[in-house]
């Protein structure tokens, strides 16, 4: 018998004083059972990143993720099915980020653990020519602080001012200072 995916339900409480949008959001979660709590959290965290203020060209969505090798973590979608955001969480390889490129408007990628500056010394001239792919890395003591944060049902408050990034529910909060390895423009 196939091991089922564990939910999460989390109330996320978005304040991004650098993009003007204040909003709340219900999520329910799917955590995949070869998925951890760092890689489902940093999930959450590019949701509360790249969540539109409005949903004039579509919502942000979670997809099928790891169960589904040609869907990204997220998605968003315009009324007419083209692809508006394409994110990914991870360290993918440079044919995958290419064919998200011709695909979507906009690439996001949430790169964490120890082994991403050799990972991305590896990938960085295999992508630069992609301009439409944001690369952000979180350093790897960061993202398992986050994941610290992890509960079956959550009431989170995500801060952004100046790139910095406070995430925390009742009891504590984790300060995340993601670093942008490629992008289209110097700030997020």
């Amino acid at each position: 018998m196939a091991i089922k995916s564990t939910v999460f339900k989390a109330q996320l409480q978005i304040a991004d004083m650098d993009r003007a949008l204040y909003a709340d959001h219900a999520i329910t979660l799917a955590r995949h059972p070869s998925e951890n709590d760092e890689r489902m959290m940093m999930r959450l965290l590019a949701f509360a990143l790249s969540v539109p203020a409005d949903d004039l060209r579509g919502n942000l969505e979670f997809t099928a993720g790891l169960s589904d090798p040609d869907a990204p973590d997220l998605w968003q979608k315009d009324l007419t099915g083209q692809l508006v955001q394409w994110i990914e969480v991870g360290q993918p390889d440079d044919r995958r980020l290419a064919k998200a490129c011709g695909r979507s408007e906009v690439v996001k990628l949430w790169a964490f653990a120890s082994a991403v500056p050799i990972w991305w010394q590896a990938l960085e001239g295999k992508v630069v020519r992609l301009p439409n792919l944001e690369v952000w890395q979180v350093p790897a003591d960061q993202s398992k602080e986050l994941a610290t944060l992890a509960q079956r049902t959550m009431q989170l408050q995500v801060t952004v001012q100046e790139g910095q990034i406070w995430v925390g529910d009742a009891s504590r909060s984790i300060t995340v200072e993601p670093k942008l390895l490629k992008g289209l423009h110097a700030k997020r």
